[in-house]
């Protein structure tokens, strides 16, 4: 009985030290992830400066902010159209 109980105990460790590690690899899984966006929304905030200062030295400061904020809803109403298709 006694050796039923450590040989549980043991198993039990080992489980324990395992789920450790798979949570600990999980966790730096979802850092790197949230990074990586964060990342790629810098990224996206410098083409859309970049596309602003294009437009903007073409048709004035006014339009250009018009013409890439109407971009960006239009980009945003989109996604939220497929997200909705995708919910079906």
């Amino acid at each position: 009985m006694t050796e039923y109980i450590i040989a549980l105990m043991d198993l039990l460790e080992a489980e324990g030290r395992e789920l450790r590690r798979t949570v600990m690899r999980t966790g730096i899984g979802l850092v790197c992830l949230a990074v990586a966006g964060l990342v790629a929304v810098i990224g996206l905030c410098f083409c859309l400066w970049a596309v602003y200062q294009a437009l903007a030295a073409m048709v004035g400061p006014a339009t250009a902010a018009m013409i890439v904020g109407l971009l960006m809803l239009s980009l945003a109403g989109l996604i939220a159209w497929i997200a909705m298709r995708l919910a079906r």
